[in-house]
C-alpha cells in the first residue's frame, strides 16, 4: 500500500511545474482583467528589441560626427534632429537603450538575487541573525538611491560596472524587506513545520519551499525597481557619473541637450521621452503582476 502510494504522489519537479502553470495562468488572467499590463509588457518588450537590435535599425552610426550637421532640427534625414556634433540622435538613443537597459537589468538582477537571500535568511532563522542583518539593511535605507549610488560612483570611478555596483547596492535592502516579510509568514505554516518533522535540512526548506512560494512578490518588486534603477543610472549620467562619452547614454543626452535647450530642445526631449515611455511601462507590467499575486484582488476577477 505504501509504495502504491509513494507512486502515485508527484515528484518534486512534476509539483514545480504543476506551480508554474498555475502561476502563468493567474498571470495571464490578471492581464486580461487589466488590459493597461499588456501595454506596459508590449511597450517594453518592443524597446527591448529595438536595443537589441539598435545596430541593424540605427540609421546612422551613433558616434559618428560630421560638423555641417550640426544642430539640425527633425527631419526625413534625421527624425529627431541631430546633436550639437552632427550625431544622429535617433540613433544615439537606440544605441543608448542598449547601455540603460543593460545596467538597469544587471543592477537589479544582482541586488534581487542578494537581497532575496538576504531577507530569506534573516526571516527564517530570525533572533539575533535577523536583527543584525536587517539593522544594517536600515543603515543603508537611511541613504536615497541617487545619494548612495553617487556616493558610490564617485569613489569607483564611472564605468558599465561600477555603475551596476552603485545602483545594486541601493536596492539591495528594499528586496531583503520585501522578502523577509513573507519569509516569516511560511515558515509558520504546516508543510514546514512537516519538513521540520521529517528531518529536510535548513537549505531544502529555505530554497526548496519557502523561496519558491515568496517569488512572486520578489519579481513584482523586480519590475517595479528597473524603472527605479533606470532613472537612477539616467541622474547619475546626467550629472556627469556615468559611462563615459562618446558611448550614448539617455542621461547623458539629456545632460548634452540642456547645455542647448533653448535653441534645440529636441537634444533633450527625446531621451526624456524614452525614459518616460520605459519608466511607464514598467510600472504598468508592474501593477499587472501586482493583481496577479495579491489574495485581495483575486476575488475581484
Amino acid at each position: 500500500m505504501s509504495a502504491d502510494i509513494q507512486t502515485a504522489r508527484p515528484s518534486r519537479g512534476a509539483y514545480f511545474r504543476i506551480a508554474a502553470v498555475n502561476s502563468f495562468k493567474g498571470v495571464i488572467k490578471a492581464f486580461n482583467s487589466n488590459k493597461t499590463s499588456w501595454v506596459g509588457l508590449g511597450v517594453f518588450a518592443a524597446v527591448c528589441l529595438l536595443a537589441i537590435l539598435a545596430p541593424v535599425v540605427a540609421p546612422y552610426d551613433p558616434i559618428d560626427q560630421n560638423i555641417l550637421f550640426r544642430l539640425k532640427p527633425p527631419s526625413e534625414a534625421h527624425w529627431f534632429g541631430t546633436d550639437y556634433y552632427g550625431r544622429d540622435t535617433l540613433s544615439r538613443i537606440l544605441w543608448g537603450a542598449r547601455i540603460s537597459l543593460t545596467i538597469g537589468l544587471l543592477a537589479i538582477g544582482s541586488a534581487m538575487l542578494i537581497g532575496t537571500l538576504i531577507g530569506l535568511v534573516a526571516g527564517y532563522f530570525g533572533g539575533r541573525t535577523d536583527i543584525i542583518i536587517m539593522q544594517v539593511m536600515d543603515v543603508l535605507l537611511a541613504f536615497p538611491s541617487l545619494i548612495l549610488g553617487l556616493i558610490v560612483v564617485a569613489m569607483l570611478g564611472p564605468s558599465v560596472m561600477n555603475l551596476v555596483i552603485a545602483i545594486s547596492l541601493t536596492a539591495i535592502p528594499p528586496f531583503a524587506r520585501i522578502a523577509r516579510a513573507p519569509t516569516i509568514a511560511v515558515k509558520n505554516r504546516e508543510f514546514i513545520e512537516a519538513g521540520h518533522a521529517l528531518g529536510y535540512s535548513h537549505s531544502r526548506l529555505m530554497f526548496g519551499h519557502i523561496l519558491p512560494n515568496i517569488a512572486p512578490e520578489v519579481l513584482v518588486m523586480g519590475s517595479l525597481w528597473l524603472a527605479t534603477a533606470i532613472r537612477v543610472e539616467a541622474s547619475l549620467a546626467f550629472i556627469g557619473l556615468g559611462v563615459n562619452p562618446p558611448t550614448p547614454t539617455w542621461g547623458g543626452m539629456i545632460r548634452e541637450g540642456f547645455e542647448n535647450i533653448l535653441d534645440s530642445f529636441w537634444l533633450a526631449l527625446f531621451p526624456s521621452l524614452a525614459i518616460l515611455i520605459v519608466v511607464f511601462s514598467l510600472n504598468l507590467l508592474g501593477d499587472g503582476l501586482r493583481d496577479a499575486i495579491d489574495p485581495r484582488l483575486k476575488g475581484e476577477q
